[in-house]
């Protein structure tokens, strides 16, 4: 195990980000982010002055002190290469390391892409398709097939320099369909999934779900149709940027930027002719940790939603850690199962999300953890599933109690819920409950289960490699629930 600090400088800002690396898996233990724009004066004087060199070395020298409280062993620092446009750029860097010892690589086109893509594959379930990348100056376009990059184009406009024009929106949009025009992959667009990447998808996408009052607070893999981006062109048209940066997680910096960013994504649905866009929050930062860590990606990425379980578990595990167990004993009794339940395989992702993170309330309360269950899945970042697979998952996990089923709170999200979700819902929150206690001693005693199903009554029949006494004792437990979801009884042996 070690702690790595990655600093990112770029036109906007100057950011710290330590982690914590295991098994070719990280934590963030810290972020910091400083505002530091230096566009204007690299742009038009293409110099670093000496105010904007002090204020810089001055937000490092404090980064410097931060990395050595989190006693790092290793340091990677990366500069957008805008600051090549400032004639003393060299010297500047030099005068950084001989203050802070931070050895900064510049990045270009390349490194980005690579960068972004390999952020993008972490978030996003996707094995080909395109991905937009909106950065401060550039667009990026990738595509890419059997997890690698095909191809990509550089559009030379981005949100910020495109804020910055001084042209109507209308002309924001025709300059920048006319470089669209010109790059390849827009010439040769063969319709599939497109994956928006980058702060701007993140604001419009924000804005969208509060005009629509979509219920859950996700970010990743958000559908971001053509008519949400209609709907947000026309409800900020009528704001000025102090009552955009209002809205709840945009911001001043966002607020600024936005109407280049909308000119951006309105040209691009409008070029490909798409009807929605995935949000992804990858960015260029955390592809840079990934390609700095211990582990194959390839491997990752042959199961997305795993490795975001494991990944999440990483540093919470412990010596009797059975999450595994759990969720591979909560698919079998789903499969022998079938008959009861009558649910479709759609459901097996959130059991899967519900059993393997059974106890991951425990972490914020032990005492009713299955309640806290709900909110610890709905906010951890899980990648490879749907926002709906997340939120049928949380509300699962926290009915291992059934007390816990909250019918007014579930019908929340009414828009995103069948009624068949919410019987699906109390289904799956006994089978979790059930596999739980099936592995009571830790010790994975039950290797296989057989049901036999008759009439009003269900005898489970266990495959045992020790004395399951605890097991079935525990696990009777649950007959009650069992029997009240399934309307049969539960007998095991």
């Amino acid at each position: 195990m070690e702690n790595i600090a990655f600093i990112q400088f770029d036109e906007k800002k100057i950011r710290l980000q330590i982690i914590q690396s295991r098994n070719g898996r990280y934590r963030i233990l810290e972020e910091v982010e400083n505002r530091q724009d230096i566009t204007n004066e690299i742009v038009k004087d293409c110099l670093f002055s000496p105010k904007t060199k002090s204020d810089i070395l001055k937000i490092l020298n404090i980064y410097r002190y931060t990395i050595e409280t989190f006693k790092v062993e290793k340091m990677i620092a990366v500069a957008s290469n805008i600051i090549v446009k400032a004639r003393n750029y060299r010297g500047f860097l030099d005068e950084i390391y001989t203050n802070t010892g931070m050895n900064f690589i510049i990045t270009n086109d390349d490194d980005i892409v690579k960068n972004v893509y390999l952020s993008c594959m972490t978030k996003i379930d996707a094995s080909k398709g395109y991905i937009i990348d909106i950065e401060s100056f550039n667009t990026y376009i990738l595509k890419f097939n059997r997890r690698n990059v095909v191809e990509y184009n550089a559009i030379p406009y981005g949100f910020s320099n495109l804020s910055s024009a001084n042209l109507k929106f209308e002309d924001m949009v025709s300059t920048i369909k006319k470089d669209l025009k010109k790059a390849s992959l827009v010439k040769n667009y063969e319709e599939d999934i497109i994956i928006g990447c980058g702060s701007t998808f993140i604001d419009i996408a924000r804005i969208a779900k509060k005009l629509i009052r979509y219920p859950i607070d996700i970010d990743n893999n958000y559908y971001l149709s053509n008519i949400s981006v209609n709907k947000v062109l026309e409800f900020v048209k009528t704001l000025d940027s102090q009552k955009i940066s209002k809205i709840k997680g945009i911001g001043p910096n966002g607020a600024q930027n936005i109407f280049g960013g909308l000119a951006i994504v309105t040209a691009l649905y409008e070029t490909l002719k798409t009807e929605g866009i995935v949000i992804s929050t990858a960015d260029s930062l955390e592809g840079v940790i990934l390609s700095n860590l211990v582990g194959s990606a390839n491997e990752k990425y042959s199961d997305l939603l795993q490795n975001s379980l494991d990944s999440l578990y990483e540093f919470k595990k412990e010596g009797l850690s059975i999450n595994s167990q759990v969720y591979e004993m909560a698919i079998l009794l789903f499969k022998q199962l079938k008959v009861v339940h009558k649910l479709p395989r759609m459901y097996v992702k959130p059991l899967k999300i519900a059993s393997y993170m059974y106890d991951c309330g425990k972490f914020i309360n032990f005492k009713d953890n299955t309640k806290h269950a709900y909110y610890a899945i709905l906010n951890s970042n899980i990648s490879g599933a749907s926002q709906k697979d997340i939120l049928l998952a949380s509300f699962a996990c926290s009915c291992q109690n059934l007390d816990n089923f909250n019918l007014p709170e579930i019908m929340k999200y009414k828009e995103i819920l069948s009624d068949e979700d919410v019987d699906a819902i109390r289904k799956l929150g006994v089978l979790v409950n059930l596999a739980v206690n099936l592995n009571a001693s830790r010790k994975n005693i039950i290797n296989d289960i057989v049901c036999d199903i008759l009439g009003d009554s269900i005898i489970m029949k266990t495959v045992v490699s020790s004395d399951p006494s605890f097991e079935i004792m525990q696990s009777m437990k649950v007959a009650n629930d069992f029997k009240k979801t399934f309307k049969k009884s539960l007998q095991i042996i």
